[in-house]
């Protein structure tokens, strides 16, 4: 699979992620707002194909759940909530709606976590918050090199929260890997992904996933919206 072709999915993705905040109202009506705070992380089980497989199946999430999405919630000029994300068209900034609805489970809600800074950490939002907000517009970090000035979207609150605490990271960056755990061999769909941007896989370079994020003993998760995948292809909750 090319990246032409992860470009169009995850374009389709989005496609139909707004027609289904049209066509959901029956089922959902937008975010239960009352559960959500600024600064808040929304870990998204979402579903892309192969590159969210791949990713789901070497990272382990909250209490084994398949998270391969995160944005943090804040609230734009007129005080709705929003999403500050970073997705392949670059950093931006995503109706909660849209944000929630982009990736439903069969009773047609979210598969979405929220997670909140424990009390310690939580006077690092307000200046994480700006930071973000300074990032809008900044590309999306194709080659995952956490060095670039560009963000993919867990590299994003990572960055964000490392500002916002003088340069002492929140979250903590791990080896990352492109393999495949039963196999040992390297997924296809990344190996044909670097080859076409002609890049080294960057395996065991120091990176970071949502579902590690979503373990922090940094952070507490204090609202499921709907059933996510468990990593055994289960449900949570059932």
């Amino acid at each position: 699979m090319s990246f032409r072709y992860f470009k169009l999915i995850l374009i389709l993705l989005l496609i139909i992620g707004a027609l289904v905040v049209t066509f959901s109202q029956g089922y959902f009506r937008g975010g239960n707002d009352s559960v959500l705070q600024p600064g808040d992380l929304l870990f998204q089980d979402l579903d892309c194909g192969p590159f969210c497989d791949a990713i789901e199946k070497v990272t382990t999430g909250y209490q084994g759940t398949s998270l391969s999405h995160v944005g943090i919630v804040a609230k734009d000029n007129d005080g709705n909530f929003i999403v500050i994300e970073a997705l392949l068209t670059g950093v931006g900034l995503t109706p909660l709606d849209v944000f929630l609805n982009r990736s439903l489970d069969a009773k047609y809600r979210p598969k979405v976590a929220v997670g909140r800074l424990k009390q310690e950490y939580r006077h690092l939002t307000p200046v994480a918050l700006e930071q973000a907000f300074t990032l809008d517009g900044r590309p999306y970090d194709k080659v995952f090199n956490c060095s670039n000035d560009n963000y993919y979207c867990s590299e994003l609150i990572y960055e964000i929260f490392l500002r916002s605490n003088n340069g002492k990271p929140v979250f903590k960056l791990q080896p990352m890997t492109f393999k495949d755990p039963d196999t040992g061999n390297t997924f296809s769909v990344w190996r044909e992904y670097f080859l076409e941007l002609n890049v080294p896989i960057p395996e065991d370079r120091p990176g970071i996933n949502p579902g590690v994020i979503s373990r922090s003993p940094a952070l507490t998760i204090v609202h499921v919206y709907g059933s996510l995948t468990k990593g055994n292809g289960g449900r949570f909750p059932d």
